[in-house]
């Protein structure tokens, strides 16, 4: 067992690894199973199964039914839920520290033994979400913008995968893609809260009984792709866009760099997108820049909603903020200060909840992210400077690297309106 000031880390035999921290002001515990398994690790064939595939955990076991489950956790007065990811799927409670036994029984045995009953229900439930996906355009295009970015590799594809796979995927494939992937050295259990670390590394002790089973789960190369344009038609009232490029990967120790710089661009309501789309034009309600890391790449965004005639003029003045980034001395000791007392801000208020802190243990060790403390992580952000700030803002957001992707009426105006990012991308 391993152990810091803020966690406690334990790893079995069977290979699965508990992860606690106490917060002993609480009441609670937020617990989560993670597994390493999410969209990338898909076929074409399979585009969508990892999500499928959570729904029917809570569909029930040999030992609980669906609405038994239900009823439980109601019966506890706690949440349950889960998440599918590019790369990882998570199913968490949140619930009183009595009910830690009972909460673990019910959660390992969604998790590890899943009976997968009658389904069909559960396949048009997914086929619903998937209709409702595609009818919001301000989510689709963060899809079609991952298309742009890593083109036919798995991580450009939607996480939700496509209907005619979810209608048709037979249960044997269903139970094989989690017998392969759901086991123990693919698993982390993390704890936050009011609890025993002792007592839950017990807990699952019991639990994982059975073999260890295969340690690596298939996984596409790390995806090398050209900028490009992704347009998807649809009648929408405004048009929805995206400009994107790859990242940094989770480990990397510039990340810190990145939060900060991606506060400055668009994280923030006084960010510089914000300030100048929305505040000064009013161009947009909608406008904001983000980052997704993964395993060994990432992305870069942003993201604008505007009506068909401003989306030239929205383009120019993005276009205009990203060239700026490109200037030296661009970035202001001003900027810089007010970011990163934001990015230490948003940090310590997350770490007040349960659930932030369980998904921040979870995912950590699972994906390998070295787990620091709260005083460890805010002098990594009180450490980042202009220069690094600059010099990252050159290297992620130079415009001649950047895909977009775009849901409107006429791809033409959107195209037209790319000139002012990045010309390239039209002439191609």
């Amino acid at each position: 067992m391993t152990q810091t000031d803020g966690h406690q880390l334990t790893e079995l035999d069977s290979g699965v690894r508990v992860v606690t921290e106490q917060m002993p002001s609480v009441r609670s515990v937020a617990l989560g199973f993670w597994i390493r398994v999410g969209s990338r690790n898909e076929t074409v064939e399979q585009a969508g199964i990892s999500h499928f595939l959570e729904h029917l955990l809570f569909k029930g076991t040999n030992r609980f039914s669906s609405t038994e489950i239900d009823q439980i956790f109601d019966g506890l007065g706690a949440e349950i839920n889960a998440g599918t990811g590019k790369e990882t799927t998570s199913v968490y409670s949140r619930f009183l520290d009595q009910h830690l036994d009972r909460a673990f029984d019910v959660m390992a045995d969604m998790v590890l033994r899943p009976s997968y009953p009658d389904i069909d229900s559960e396949r048009q439930v997914v086929i619903e979400e998937i209709a409702m996906y595609e009818d919001e355009p301000s989510d689709k295009v963060h899809d079609v913008l991952s298309r742009a970015v890593f083109g036919d590799h798995p991580l450009g594809r939607p996480i939700i995968g496509t209907a005619d796979v979810i209608a048709g995927v037979p249960v044997p494939d269903i139970a094989a893609y989690h017998d392969g992937r759901y086991t123990a050295p693919n698993l982390v259990v993390a704890g936050a809260g009011q609890l025993s670390h002792d007592k839950l590394v017990s807990l699952v002790e019991e639990a994982f009984t059975a073999g260890p089973g295969e340690a690596n789960v298939p996984e596409a190369a790390h995806p090398t792709v050209s900028p490009q344009v992704c347009f998807h038609e649809k009648q929408t009232e405004q048009y929805h866009l995206c400009l994107g490029a790859p990242g940094l990967p989770r480990g990397d120790e510039r990340r810190f760099i990145l939060r900060v710089l991606d506060t400055i661009l668009g994280g923030s309501s006084s960010s510089r997108l914000f300030q100048e789309v929305r505040e000064k034009r009013g161009l947009a309600y909608s406008v904001y820049s983000y980052a997704s890391q993964y395993q060994d790449s990432g992305q870069v965004a942003l993201y604008v909603g505007t009506r068909p005639d401003r989306v030239r003029e929205a383009m120019d003045v993005i276009g205009e903020e990203l060239r700026k980034l490109q200037e030296p001395e661009s970035i202001t000791e001003e900027e810089l200060v007010r970011a990163k007392e934001n990015v230490k801000g948003r940090t310590v208020l997350s770490m007040e909840s349960t659930l932030a802190r369980m998904n921040r243990l979870g995912s950590s060790v699972l994906m390998g992210v070295p787990l620091l403390t709260l005083d460890e992580i805010v002098a990594a952000i009180d450490s980042v400077t202009l220069e690094q700030v600059a010099d990252l803002a050159r290297e992620l957001f130079d415009p001649t690297r950047m895909s977009a992707a775009g849901v409107g009426g006429d791809e033409d105006s959107f195209l037209s309106a790319l000139e002012a990012v990045n010309p390239s991308l039209v002439a191609a």
